[in-house]
């Protein structure tokens, strides 16, 4: 087993924000395959979620990750008045992946803020399936949850898979 780069999680700073669009256009892309949502007309995707994790909402908080000066991925976290936190938006750049560095940041992110947690991801993304149970087991061994939930106002999309699991406290 190979050791995984070195990676740091740190919530984002206001000038993080054209390092974090840049990696949203290739989580979106990314997400394309599955979902078909192709780009505006300027070349970028759809972005509420970007703008909410940069609004300076307490409700929302937005983690960068780095293996040294490479920035490899970001996590957006919402609900975090709420008694269920949700990973909004998750996404690792290709060329770290299978190497433990979503492992690592995921479970980096979900420690500080202990308690309920929920994820969406796609029955058709099987990538995101096997990692998503993954990190469920790693976190919550035997008491992690999956449900199929649809998609609001989306009658012709597949139903989103959820997991749902508890980080326990320090």
């Amino acid at each position: 087993m190979t050791t995984p780069p070195d990676v740091t999680v740190r919530p984002v700073i206001p000038t993080d924000r054209p390092t974090v669009e840049r990696l949203w256009l290739l989580f979106r892309h990314d997400l394309s395959e599955f979902r078909g949502q192709l780009p505006n007309p300027d070349g970028t995707f759809r972005s509420e979620r970007l703008e909410a994790a940069f609004s300076g909402d307490e409700d929302w908080a937005a983690y960068l990750f780095s293996s040294g000066a490479h920035p490899v991925g970001f996590a957006f976290v919402r609900a975090l008045t709420e008694p269920t936190r949700v990973l909004n938006s998750f996404f690792v750049v290709r060329g770290v992946r299978r190497a433990g560095v979503g492992m690592r940041a995921v479970q980096e992110v979900v420690a500080r803020h202990p308690g309920a947690w929920t994820v969406a991801f796609q029955d058709d993304n099987p990538r995101a399936v096997r990692f998503w149970r993954r990190v469920g087991e790693a976190i919550a061994p035997g008491a992690w949850e999956e449900e199929r939930r649809p998609v609001p106002d989306r009658p012709d999309l597949a139903p989103d898979v959820w997991i749902s699991f508890r980080c326990p406290g320090p």
